[in-house]
């Protein structure tokens, strides 16, 4: 492919860093357990758009701004985990947020919010465009003068393959969600655990250092 090398070697290993356990993985399982499977498939798409955004940055050049500057690294860093702080807490204190049968009155579930914090979750992760920027550039060709495209096709490949591995996430946890909704003694408690999962979760971003 032109300006690439090793494509194969690029899909494989996307492939298992794809499905390494990371920020964006619990992001999805909260919400798939937590409001069910579509909101799952929503927030997997949110956090896939979220990685096109980081793959512009990189192709561009601007997540070098990130990886050089202490000041804009920390910024981001702080607001990514200060968003999952709210997120969370929003989804501990949020009794409409778990449609059980329980609930006569189930509230409409406002699937571009959850869009938007799967995409605003891996935005704000520095580590994300960190990755991006040192990961990318080692299958372009350092003969190629223009990497724009090369960077571009190399991310929407990680992307693709990403979001199919981000549904069946969605799908998977949203099934055990199923099972566990009917239970009177645990459906009232599942936001709970989801919320402070992500709480923790953004307490973690907070604690990253960029090495």
């Amino acid at each position: 492919m032109s300006g690439i090398i090793n494509f194969e070697v690029f899909i494989m290993t996307g492939i298992l860093l794809n499905i390494t356990p990371g920020t964006d993985t619990v992001f999805i399982l909260t919400r798939s357990i937590g409001q069910g499977r579509q909101a799952g498939i929503v927030s997997a798409l949110g956090i896939g758009a979220g990685c096109i955004v980081h793959t512009v940055l990189a192709a561009l050049g601007l997540s070098l701004i990130i990886a050089k500057s202490i000041l804009v690294f920390t910024i981001i860093k702080y607001a990514g985990a200060a968003y999952l702080l709210y997120v969370g807490y929003k989804m501990m204190t949020d009794e409409s947020l778990l449609p059980t049968e329980n609930i006569k009155t189930v509230l409409t579930v406002n699937y571009w919010k959850i869009f938007r914090d799967g995409m605003l979750t891996n935005i704000l992760n520095p580590k994300v465009a960190l990755f991006f920027i040192a990961f990318l550039p080692q299958f372009v060709d350092p003969a190629t003068t223009n990497s724009v495209l090369p960077l571009l096709t190399l991310g929407a490949t990680f992307i693709i393959t990403g979001t199919i591995w981000c549904l069946m996430l969605a799908i998977f946890a949203a099934a055990i969600f199923d099972r566990l909704k009917t239970n009177r003694n645990i459906a009232p408690y599942i936001n709970k655990i989801c919320g402070l999962t992500l709480i923790g979760l953004g307490i973690k971003v907070a604690l990253t250092e960029r090495d």
